[in-house]
């Protein structure tokens, strides 16, 4: 399975839940006694009301959000590393209790897992959303639409996917620092992105054979499917020093990604690639079986990481978040340096974990 969000959800979907509207609406906005986590202190309460803007126009949240739902596929991370776990979340990647992936699961403290929603193509589970009587709902790395959000605004305030980026390309900086203002901890949030990038910056600097070398992540989906510059895999290479293919966006278009013709096989032969799979050895000879493929440099000089997706490893690698990234910078790096030297004596280590 490939794990990536792909195409328009639709509105229609969410017509049945429309006669919800009066009670779910009243549910959320109810005092919740019982909500998780300590009372605000007078600092968090100062941060309140606070207004963001996104795809859909502007939203405000008047006081310290208590009951969290995140419709954004890894929008819980950054929740859960300003100290708050959300109520409920939305499962993308799969095989994980409250979809918290194990480079987040110490930010649950005692807090109870969260709820897992679906979205299986067809848009949030709004009845299963309006139960859990949200005070926020954060869709930032997500694609909604407006009828969409209309909706799932008459629950709660919602957070949408920011305009300057297409669907699903939010870059996890902007996410961690948008949710944080969102939660008023906007400092927190500079914070860790400040910390996560320092990361990038040492790798990089102890990989200056990074620097200018061309990349690019990919997957065998429905042939060959590449990450264009907006999605944040890529960004992961770029940011540590690594460029992409001159063509690829113009290949793409305003995608996240997109399936490439045979006659683009060229966009492949990079210094380094990165092809998430779902069975690193069938999955590998399968390309190499490919004459357009297997005649690239990138194939002869074993320039190649193949990484399991449904490992957590390749899980991390899909989801680009602000906890996910230190875990998989951890196992991508040596790999990329092994690939990057073009010798085909110097062997790609696979994960094991």
């Amino acid at each position: 399975m490939f794990g990536s969000p792909r195409g328009t959800r639709l509105a229609a979907a969410l017509t049945s839940v429309l006669l919800l509207f009066g009670t779910a609406a009243a549910c959320g906005s109810d005092d919740d006694s019982g909500a998780p986590g300590p009372a605000a202190d007078a600092s968090a309460n100062s941060a309140f009301p606070v207004t963001l803007s996104h795809k859909y126009g502007s939203t405000t949240i008047k006081s310290e959000p208590k009951r969290i739902v995140t419709v954004g596929l890894t929008d819980q991370d950054a929740v859960l590393a300003l100290g708050k776990v959300p109520v409920g979340t939305t499962e993308w990647l799969g095989g994980y209790k409250g979809a918290i992936g194990p480079w987040a699961t110490d930010k649950l403290g005692g807090a109870a897992v969260p709820t897992v929603l679906k979205d299986t193509g067809t848009g949030p589970q709004t009845e299963k959303i309006a139960a859990l009587r949200p005070d926020l709902i954060l869709a930032v790395y997500g694609g909604l639409t407006k009828a969409q959000y209309d909706t799932l605004s008459k629950f709660a305030p919602v957070v949408a996917q920011p305009k300057e980026y297409n669907d699903f390309g939010v870059p996890w900086q902007n996410q961690t620092e948008i949710i944080g203002k969102a939660l008023g901890q906007e400092a927190k949030a500079k914070e860790l992105v400040s910390g996560v990038e320092s990361d990038f910056k040492k790798a990089a600097a102890e990989h200056p054979e990074f620097a200018g070398a061309t990349a690019l992540m990919a997957t065998p989906y429905e042939g060959i499917f590449v990450f264009g510059s907006q999605d944040p895999r890529s960004r992961v290479l770029t940011n540590l020093g690594f460029k992409l293919p001159t063509d690829l966006d113009k290949v793409i278009g305003d995608e996240f990604g997109a399936n490439i013709s045979k006659e683009r096989t060229d966009l492949l032969d990079t210094e380094a690639i990165v092809w998430i799979v779902s069975d690193t050895a069938k999955d590998k000879a399968k390309l190499r079986k490919d004459p357009l493929y297997a005649d690239l440099k990138v194939a002869k000089e074993d320039r190649e990481v193949f990484v399991k997706e449904t490992s957590d490893y390749g899980n991390s690698v899909s989801f680009v978040s602000v906890l996910s990234l230190p875990y998989m910078l951890e196992r991508l790096v040596p790999q990329l340096s092994a690939a990057v030297d073009g010798k085909t004596a110097t062997k790609v280590v696979e994960a094991t974990s």
